[in-house]
């Protein structure tokens, strides 16, 4: 989006956040060390309960019917709460699923609770945006973040190539500033810059004006679960490649 990483869908940047997680490692493909197409652009994410489930439902029926070009919330665009997102070796995944799974086998996230705050969103280009539902980053929520991204540092890249994703975008400079939001997605988007949101849709940006304008009635919600999602256009958590079920602490 953006073409300033920082407007990016799924990647919304600004004073709230994302959630979401997921996965399957017998769909990876070979990896060599030396080849670009052997990374893999991942997202670690919080997903939301049915509560913020159904507030993202419904105002992404009302943005579709301003903009039917945007995307609707399905499988390949799973509504979520981003903790990191970054490049790993696909040879690497499993080791970092290891290492996650410790974190989310200590962190009480099944008893967190989070308050949506406010609608905002992120330029997509000249004329759209892309908006979300902002939660506020509590003390807890940072913290699992600082651990997420301690346990992945040892498999974390620089940078890849757009094939690290799911699909391109029609436009090379947007798949260029993706990869840049990915790349420096720690630190710019993490700690005191963590912006904890759900991702809702794309519309023009005069009705995304009025959207923000809005009175937001605030409201608590809480993580269903935690995955690790392959990043898709626009920043999406497309493709679930390892989820882990909070409750019972058993993973998939």
């Amino acid at each position: 989006m953006k073409f300033s990483m920082r407007h990016l869908l799924h990647l919304l940047p600004g004073v709230c956040a994302s959630l979401l997680i997921g996965g399957s490692a017998s769909t990876r493909a070979a990896d060599s060390p030396a080849r670009p197409a052997g990374i893999t652009a991942i997202d670690i994410l919080l997903q939301p309960d049915e509560t913020m489930l159904q507030r993202a439902a419904t105002n992404n029926a009302r943005m579709l019917k301003v903009y039917p070009k945007g995307f609707a919330l399905d499988a390949a665009h799973t509504p979520h709460i981003t903790l990191l997102q970054c490049f790993v070796r696909t040879a690497d995944l499993d080791k970092l699923y290891a290492a996650e799974e410790k974190v989310f086998a200590t962190a009480n996230v099944n008893a967190m609770r989070l308050e949506a705050i406010k609608y905002y969103y992120a330029p997509a280009d000249a004329t759209t945006g892309v908006a979300g539902i902002c939660a506020k980053p509590s003390a807890e929520l940072l913290k699992l973040q600082a651990a997420v991204i301690s346990a992945a540092k040892p498999f974390m890249q620089k940078t890849a190539t757009i094939s690290a994703f799911t699909a391109p975008h029609e436009n090379p400079a947007t798949d260029a500033a993706m990869i840049q939001y990915v790349s420096t997605f720690v630190p710019k988007m993490t700690g005191a810059h963590y912006n904890p949101h759900v991702s809702i849709g794309v519309a023009p940006k005069d009705y995304l004006d009025q959207m923000v304008a809005e009175r937001f009635e605030s409201f608590t919600f809480a993580p269903a679960g935690a995955a690790v999602f392959q990043l898709g256009p626009y920043g999406t958590a497309a493709k679930k490649l390892k989820e882990w079920n909070l409750n019972t602490r058993a993973s998939n």
